[in-house]
């Protein structure tokens, strides 16, 4: 075999849907990690600076940001692991059906781990669902104060006292107490905290947060589909291996009668 048919043979046993599913998850995975990090850094600096003056009144809301930063950290280390996982078993599915009638041999044990695999990435998927529903809460905050912002600069400039009585008021979405202060921003300093570096990078952070998390669920889904055909291919396999090892054995059986019938007729004869 020469060194072209070597290297077509290599790529053919290359899970190629288990590898795209990968980069999608370990790319959805880094944006959500790596965005949502930082961007919940911006929201507590907004929050002090802007809604709560009173480290007291969001001292519970700061040790929950806290928490999911290191929450975060778990869930990179978690899905580069299991995504190389799942890429190393795509390898080995696919070299099992590719090996049918050489000496490879499936077993039990690889069956019920690919079972396994296809039951946590069902699970996770469904986490996954939340997430993403979660993570487009901030974006919706973001995009509320954006828009009144907005609505703030398209006033004339010789209308400051009706941009005064525009506000917002970020107490109503409970993430501070009723009786934080001054829990809310109107006019002028309201849109000063919308032109803030902190402000914008935090909002854009948040929504390719949430695409990360979109991302993430498309490649569990993609994942689950690839697991789901590869057991299946895994039990067709061991099916045909079943087969094919009751047939050889009949046919080493058959051969030992003829040649024990060929030698009872020669002792005859």
């Amino acid at each position: 075999m020469g060194c072209f048919e070597c290297c077509i043979k290599c790529l053919g046993g290359v899970p190629y849907a288990s590898l795209v599913a990968t980069i999608l998850c370990f790319s959805g995975v880094a944006l959500f990690c790596g965005c949502g990090h930082v961007a919940l850094a911006g929201t507590i600096t907004i929050l002090e600076q802007r809604f709560s003056t009173n480290a007291t009144d969001h001292a519970l809301l700061s040790e929950v940001i806290k928490l999911m930063q290191y929450v975060i950290y778990g869930i990179a280390s978690f899905f580069f692991l299991y995504g190389i996982i799942l890429l190393a078993e795509g390898f080995y599915t696919t070299s099992a059906v590719k090996e049918l009638h050489g000496e490879f041999k499936t077993t039990i044990c690889g069956r019920c781990i690919s079972g396994m695999f296809v039951f946590l990435t069902y699970v996770l998927g469904v986490a996954w669902l939340g997430v993403f529903g979660f993570s487009a809460v901030p974006v919706f905050m973001f995009y509320n104060i954006w828009s009144t912002c907005e609505v703030i600069r398209s006033l004339p400039a010789n209308m400051t006292a009706s941009a005064d009585q525009i506000c917002v008021d970020i107490r109503q979405y409970g993430i501070i107490p009723w009786n934080a202060v001054p829990g809310r921003a109107c006019g002028s300093a309201l849109a000063e905290m919308c032109n803030t570096p902190e402000f914008y990078l935090s909002y854009h952070l948040f929504i390719v947060a949430c695409a990360g998390a979109g991302a993430t669920v498309i490649a569990l889904i993609h994942f689950l589909m690839i697991l789901s055909s590869n057991w299946a291919y895994l039990k067709d396999a061991s099916k045909m291996q079943t087969y094919q090892d009751i047939k050889a054995k009949e046919e080493q059986e058959l051969q030992d009668i003829q040649s024990r019938s060929k030698e009872q007729l020669n002792s005859y004869t």
